[in-house]
Order: structure tokens, then C-alpha cells, then sequence
């Protein structure tokens, strides 16, 4: 499937889109105001099976022709999981002369000083495949030391003997001038084959500070080889199947790629399932007016929260895969990409709990994924995931999992609950049950406050936006943990990410390193330099989008010179009006606004520094349509009752039944309840009450 317009879709209105998580894929089919979605078990040798199978059943059910699909949008955790589990390709770092160590010298520090226990991250490149080469580069650009370009050629030699598959280039101050990594990769290229896959950090990264440059490029590298088969296989069995369409990629930084450049640079989707989920909690925080939203998106693997105030996520350009150790900042591998503001830890439906040596429950951040699963699935597994707990507290019905396409087994739940949890503890299967939801909600309660506090906010005045398959489950708990008051569940909510996708942008960033003094900037080489930035973005979004109306934004990263941290600032003239010394002092002066916001004073007299520009030309979305609550409430009688947990009052009680879809606008349910959908089931704790709106969104909100 090749890269092409989406106005190429002439007259077809439906849209596909898939995720693929750790435990379960999603799939939602739009057209018009209709949806259909389903969950399918994740295929891990195979990732594209679980979409194909999930475009199949949609396809089926809906009654859509295959034709009317004019777009499909795709977020995936390959990378990410090729990451975490050293599975990617054979790769070799090319680097100047004397900076052979830099992946395992890293930032120079420990993370945690005081634990003699400590284990520094594995980098991706063992030291042997680490070659050096004499070339220099200066700061400013100006060639030092030619490359020598026999001594490339020997590396190339021996990397072939070695039968190195990737190769990632980093050479000191190339964010300053590529030519010298330019130069490296055509003679790699000559020795080793244009097939090799050859990485240049002047491309994936062309920014300051050689440890995260190097780290990105050789990320890149690692698992591009992986994704590129990946996406050619999909694209190929997609179209296959008559799926004639645009297909686009979900960046981490919640735009949309096309698969020519995710091949590229496929370090840019690592969190693109996280991404879909921010997006889509950002739209319904515009929908239905919610000023300040905590974003909960808990699945089968990991729990993620986000902050996202006025209806924007807050977005970064530095990101840690597989922070391995006790979730510690630097205890990750570093990456520099455009990446939306969240936390994630091991916390899902599949996260396994055990007792730890002090006697504790714990859970995760180990999960049981899709094979085996837990052990309900009755699919081999036998130890206890969060999903057994559910089962046996009696918050999901073992007959009507997953729209009824499986069946849970409580008894070999409740088996592996007392096996790993119960009897080492001196409890029967319900009580572990009981721990283990406790503990989980609390580690996730945890996350969100520190989030908030490394950010100076207090969450209380928020309303939590709960989606994903497992988060409705315990959003209520998690709330009251939390002094959080209001719930919003959307419609949707089990495959909520997958549909964040439909919500998103076609995007693209581009960033570049600009040391310079704000006072010594000429506005017209700055200029010169956002245009050409321009182009490039352009070069992305504008193959994919031809004919949409763009919006552009550019973004400054500045700070006092002589520091080591930088605060990012819009420019000013978002319009495209050209750069003049108005704008730069307007832009200082924007700066020192937010430093004295996030650090409560101002330094006078001191220089500014230029130290990033950055550049993002995105689609435009249109305006979501406002939500209405109306006034008028009824009070919905329940369709039956069942026994369930009840942490407030701690003890098990009867739960009124309801299900999602029998409920009309402005009904209203007051817990305990149960309300069950095909991907998911909200819990209503006692004392709360939730009401629906016009486009099925539940409000869940305390008394």
C-alpha cells in the first residue's frame, strides 16, 4: 500500500482504525455517526493477524463494502515491545574517534544514589559493535578533522563479517553539519548493500546533547528493520484484502505519518497507543466543557494518566522506554522524540499479582498478556492477573466477556488467586481478590499524584476521563483515592485509544538545534530557517493531506544562558508573518513570563539563548459538537443484581445490573451498580450516580 492522499478516497466516509496492545488488539469501523468495534487477543508472532481478523468481524457485522473505507489509521507497541525485550535487529553504532562509550557513560550519575542494588540500563549496542572513525565536527559546523573515509571503509568491512543487520551514525556536532554522517552512510552503503538499514543522527535527531542524540539514532536503528517488515506485510495483506485506502501511522506525538516515514523512523510511534488515548480524552474535554481533565486509559498491560488542561495535552520532547528500574527516572532507555506528557506503569487487566518476600501484596509491572492470559482465560495460564480479581469480586460477568466471544472461568481464577496470593497469606481467593484490586488502584493512585506534583497541580477541581478496557472497572475507586469528584466514561470506552485515532491531526514536527543568543539573532536567517523547516514538514504532512487546510505552529526552546534546562515558548506571528526584532524582543519577554511562572522569579540583565526552533504543520480538525446533559433526569430501574465487592464500605453487596446501550439520554443510575458494555463494564461505587448524555457519554459523579 502505497503513501497517498487521503482526498484520494473520493466519496468513501467510512474510516478504520486499530490498536494494538499487549493483551488485546482493537478495531473500530466509523461511518458516519455509526460505529462498530470489537476486541481481538493480540497475535504476537503475527501482529497484523489480530487486525485483519478485526477488519473481517467488523466488515461482517456492520455490512459496510470494503470500498466505502477511505482511511485507516494504525497505532501499534511494536517498537516499543522490540525495546523493552532486546528484540530488535543486529545493530553497530558508527561514532567519532574517542566517544566509543558515550551509550554506556550515559548522563554520568546514578539514578538512585544511595541503592547499592542499582543496575544501569543495558544499552542497545554491545561495546564490539561500537567503531570509531577520526573526523571532527565544531560546534557551529566548521569541519575540524576530515573523515577518514578508509577507516569508515574497514568498519563497514567488519560489520559485515559481524553480520550486523543495522547500522545507526552519531557523530560529535552533527546536529551542527551532517555532511561528514552523510558521507558515512553512502560508503556503508557501498560495502554493506543499499538494502542495510543505515540510521544518521543529523536525521532522527539533529539536536544537542550526544548521549539522548546517539541513544535515538540507535533506537531507530534497533528496530526499523522489524517495523519496516512489519508495515510492508500489512500494508501488502490490507490491501489484500480490498482495503484500497490511505494508511497512516499514530505517532507519539499525537499526529498521524504516512508509512514511508514510519518506516524510517519508527522510534517516533513508541508510544503511539498512549498517544490515541490523550487525544481522544482531549476532544471530550473540548466536547463537554471540561477545563481541567485527568486522562486514565488503564488496559490489558499498562495503566497511563495524563494531564490535559484547556483541552490540550501537555507535550515533550524527551521520552523513556522501560524505566526498569522501580519506574525511576534514568533507569529507562532516553529517546528525543515529540511525545505527549504522560505516566505509565505495569498496571492492566493482565498485571500478575504476588507475595514479595515482606509478606505484601504486590502487582505487576510483569504482565501475562495474551499467551497464556490469566488464568480465567483458560488458556494455560495459572497465575493470578487483575482480570482473576475482577472475576471473582463479581464486577464481570464470565458470560459476556468481550461482547460474549469468551467465556472467563471463575473457578481457575479463584484457583490461581488462592495458590499465589490466598494461602501464603492465610486468606481464601475473594479476600486476595480484594488485596490485589487494592493494591493496583493504589499504585495507579500514586502515579497520578506524582504526575500532578512534578507538573504544580492539584487534581482536585478535576474531572478523570476513564477509557480503555479495564479503567471503568476501578475509575470510581481511583477517583475517591484521588478527592476526584466527577467521572466521565465515554462511549466507546473499551476501545477508546483506537478511536482517539479517528480524532487526530495529520501531523508533523520538525526540530532543529539553533544555539544563539537572542539579542545577536537576526530574524531573517531565524526566518530563513523556520521556512526551510516548513518545507520540510510540508514535505510529510502535505503528501497525505493534499488539499486540507493546514495550520502551522512554531515553538522556541529558550533559557538563560549559562543553563542546563530550557521552557518551550510559541513564537510570535503564528500567522507567518516574517520575523522582525519586534518579535524577538516580544518572544524574550514570553520567555521570562514563563520562567518566573514555573520558577517564581525573573533573572534582569540576563541573556537569553536560543536553543531549539521547532516547527509542527498539522491538519485542521473541526470543532467537536458540544455535548448536552439536558435537565429533565429519570431514574432507570435496574435489569437484575449480582454480588460484588464494595471497597467503601468493605464487604460484598448486591450490585444493581444495567447494560450501556439500553440507556437513554438524561437516564440516571445510582450505585452500586454495574452498567456492562461489549469491551468493558463501569463500576458505580455506593453514594455515586451517573446520567447519560446525547452522544451515550456516562457522568459518573459522587453525592
Amino acid at each position: 500500500m502505497k503513501d497517498m492522499p487521503i482526498s484520494a478516497a473520493s466519496g468513501a466516509r467510512a474510516q478504520l482504525s486499530a490498536d494494538i496492545g499487549g493483551t488485546f488488539t482493537d478495531v473500530v469501523l466509523e461511518d458516519g455517526p455509526r460505529r462498530w468495534s470489537c476486541k481481538i487477543l493480540t497475535t504476537p508472532r503475527a501482529p497484523e493477524e489480530a487486525i485483519l481478523e478485526g477488519i473481517r468481524r467488523l466488515l461482517d457485522e456492520s455490512g459496510v463494502a470494503v470500498q466505502r473505507i477511505g482511511l485507516f489509521i494504525h497505532g501499534t507497541t511494536l517498537a516499543t515491545n522490540a525495546l523493552i525485550e532486546r528484540k530488535g535487529a543486529r545493530t553497530a553504532l558508527l561514532t567519532t574517534q574517542g566517544f566509543r562509550d558515550v551509550l554506556a557513560m550515559g548522563y554520568e550519575k546514578r539514578f538512585d544514589a544511595y541503592d547499592v542494588h542499582l543496575e544501569m540500563p543495558l544499552e542497545l549496542v554491545e561495546r564490539p559493535w561500537r567503531y570509531t572513525v577520526p573526523e571532527r565536527m565544531a560546534a557551529d559546523g566548521s569541519v575540524l578533522l576530515a573523515l577518514d573515509e578508509a577507516a569508515v571503509y574497514q568498519a563497514a568491512l567488519h560489520m559485515r563479517e559481524e553480520g550486523v543487520e543495522a547500522v545507526a551514525i552519531g557523530f560529535l556536532h552533527a546536529w551542527a553539519n551532517p555532511a561528514h554522517e552523510q558521507r558515512a552512510r553512502t560508503l556503508l552503503h557501498e560495502v554493506l548493500g543499499e538494502q542495510a538499514t543505515v540510521c544518521i543522527s543529523g536525521e532522527v535527531c539533529p539536536e544537542i546533547r550526544e548521549y539522548e542524540r546517539l541513544s535515538t539514532t540507535v533506537a531507530n536503528a534497533y528496530v526499523r528493520p522489524l517495523m519496516s517488515r512489519y508495515l510492508r506485510r500489512l500494508a501488502q495483506q490490507v490491501s489484500q484484502l480490498g482495503l484500497h485506502c490511505p494508511l497512516l501511522l499514530m505517532m507519539s506525538g499525537g499526529g498521524l505519518t504516512t508509512v514511508d516515514h514510519a518506516s524510517r523512523f519508527p522510534i517516533r510511534l513508541v508510544e503511539s497507543g498512549p498517544a490515541g488515548g490523550a487525544i481522544l480524552a482531549a476532544h471530550l474535554a473540548r466536547q463537554c466543557d471540561l477545563p481541567k481533565v485527568l486522562a486514565f486509559d488503564m488496559g490489558g498491560t499498562t495503566a497511563k494518566v495524563c494531564l490535559i488542561v484547556d483541552g490540550e495535552p501537555e507535550r515533550s520532547r524527551r521520552f523513556e522506554v522501560d524505566r526498569a528500574w522501580k519506574n525511576l527516572k534514568g533507569s529507562g532507555l532516553p529517546v528525543r522524540i515529540p511525545v505527549i506528557e504522560l505516566v505509565e506503569i505495569g498496571a492492566g487487566g493482565g498485571s500478575i499479582g504476588r507475595v514479595d518476600g515482606l509478606g505484601r501484596i504486590t502487582v505487576g509491572p510483569d504482565s501475562c498478556g495474551s499467551e497464556p492470559g490469566p488464568a480465567c482465560y483458560g488458556r494455560g495460564g495459572n497465575l493470578p492477573a487483575v482480570t482473576d480479581a475482577n472475576v471473582v469480586l463479581g464486577r464481570i460477568d464470565p458470560d459476556h466477556f468481550a461482547a460474549g466471544r469468551m467465556t472467563l472461568n471463575t473457578a481457575l481464577a479463584a484457583q490461581a488467586l488462592l495458590a499465589h496470593v490466598g494461602k501464603p497469606l492465610g486468606m481464601d481467593a475473594f479476600w486476595a481478590a480484594a488485596g490485589m484490586s487494592e493494591v493496583v488502584e493504589e499504585n495507579m493512585a500514586n502515579a497520578a499524584r506524582v504526575h500532578a506534583i512534578e507538573r504544580g497541580q492539584d487534581l482536585e477541581g478535576y474531572t478523570m476521563i476513564a477509557f480503555g478496557g479495564a479503567a471503568p472497572l476501578h475509575a470510581g475507586r481511583l477517583a475517591q483515592k484521588l478527592g476526584i469528584r466527577r467521572v466521565l466514561i465515554p462511549d466507546g470506552a473499551g476501545v477508546g485509544s483506537a478511536i482517539g485515532f479517528l480524532r487526530a491531526p495529520i501531523a508533523f514536527e520538525v526540530v532543529r538545534s539553533e544555539l544563539v543568543l537572542l539579542s545577536q539573532t537576526d530574524p531573517a536567517v531565524l526566518q530563513r530557517h523556520l521556512g526551510q523547516m516548513r518545507a520540510e514538514a510540508l514535505a510529510v504532512v502535505g503528501s497525505a493531506a493534499a488539499g486540507a487546510q493546514l495550520h502551522e505552529s512554531r515553538l522556541a526552546e529558550l533559557r538563560y544562558s549559562g543553563q542546563g534546562h530550557e521552557l518551550r515558548v510559541p513564537l510570535p506571528y503564528s500567522d507567518g508573518t516574517p520575523l522582525d526584532m519586534q518579535a524577538l524582543r516580544e518572544l524574550a519577554e514570553r520567555f521570562e513570563a514563563a520562567y518566573e511562572q514555573h520558577y517564581g522569579l525573573r533573572i534582569p540583565n540576563s541573556p537569553v539563548e536560543i536553543v531549539t526552533l521547532s516547527v509542527t504543520v498539522s491538519t485542521r480538525m473541526p470543532p467537536p459538537e458540544p455535548s448536552r446533559w439536558g435537565g429533565s433526569l429519570r431514574k432507570r430501574s435496574p435489569e437484575g443484581q449480582r454480588a460484588a465487592w464494595e471497597p467503601a464500605t468493605g464487604e460484598r453487596q448486591p450490585f444493581a445490573l444495567h447494560r450501556r446501550f439500553h440507556m437513554q439520554p438524561d437516564d440516571i443510575i445510582t450505585g452500586p451498580a454495574l452498567i456492562a458494555e461489549d469491551e468493558t463494564t463501569v463500576v458505580v461505587p455506593a453514594s455515586w450516580s451517573v446520567r447519560r448524555d446525547d452522544h451515550g457519554h456516562l457522568m459518573m459523579e459522587a453525592s
